[in-house]
């Protein structure tokens, strides 16, 4: 029977169903060196997934505990708005701007919730700013040859 199923484990791809093998081998009386003889995974995977078994009654690996963002969706939406009202403003400045409103985060962590929320920083290009009198020439210039194709 140790064979069938070692045959069986061979074939398996994920570490789900690798896991439930070892359980299943375990509950139906074969012990750790009998497991280990499979050469299924390494002989400290083998007791690691028995001993979680027992300890916490499942074969499932916890999910790790993250670090808890600085900033709600609210607040990052808050951010957006900022800075698409001063498009020229700094990360720092909009960190101090974003400060006021309640949220204590660095320059780096505005550039990161912006780059998230697909604001990539660049700088804007120089235009050529047109006086009245060259814009009104433009103008004057466009009509011309608007009647000449009339």
């Amino acid at each position: 029977m140790l064979e069938i199923i070692v045959l069986r484990l061979l074939t398996m791809v994920t570490c789900k169903e690798t896991r439930a093998a070892i359980i299943a081998l375990h509950k139906n009386g074969f012990t750790g060196k009998d497991i280990v003889a499979t050469k299924i995974v390494p002989k400290s995977t083998i007791y690691r997934i028995i001993k979680n078994l027992k300890e916490r009654g499942s074969i499932l690996v916890k999910k790790a505990s993250e670090r808890p963002r600085k900033s709600s969706k609210c607040q990052d939406g808050l951010l957006k708005r900022i800075q698409l009202r001063d498009r020229s403003a700094t990360s720092a400045e909009l960190a101090q701007e974003w400060q006021q409103a309640g949220v204590s985060a660095s320059a780096h962590t505005v550039r990161r919730r912006l780059l998230e929320d697909g604001l990539v920083s660049r700088r804007a290009a120089k235009k050529s700013f047109l006086s009245k009198k060259k814009h009104q020439g433009q103008i004057d210039l466009l009509q011309k040859v608007w009647r000449m194709d009339c």
